[in-house]
């Protein structure tokens, strides 16, 4: 498997996985902890964070498919970038967390405009 396919997968793979176990399937502290801050209330906040979790995992699916489409590469850049400053933003000190929103967001920003440069035209260079 080439760096392409790779990046392709790991990033696809990783909306998928962040949409349905820490939002899906189980509905993470810290994922209710940062929704809470936006101060709706608790019915709304599960909706959202449900909604989040069904965005996310289509977001993936969709990242797996159309990953030579610029406009997919640059919504994903967008929403990685967003989400990033969300958590700092709302909660400031998750930033000193092991597996901090930095240490997850930034790779995966790497890998993406990596994939941006390789196939951000529809054409795939050096594969």
């Amino acid at each position: 498997m080439n760096t392409i396919q790779l990046a392709r997968y790991s990033i696809g793979l990783a909306w998928i996985y962040q949409g349905v176990f820490p939002k899906l399937l189980h509905i993470a502290p810290l994922e209710l902890a940062m929704t809470g801050t936006l101060g709706f209330s608790g019915e709304i906040t599960y909706l959202l964070i449900k909604s989040a979790a069904v965005g996310e995992i289509l977001f993936g699916v969709i990242f797996i498919w159309l990953y030579r489409s610029r406009l997919v590469l640059l919504l994903n850049l967008t929403a990685l970038t967003g989400l990033l400053v969300f958590a700092t933003v709302m909660i400031p000190s998750i930033l000193l967390d092991a597996f901090n929103p930095v240490t997850t967001n930034v790779p995966l920003l790497v890998l993406g405009y990596m994939l941006l440069q390789q196939t951000g035209s529809g054409q795939v260079k050096n594969a």
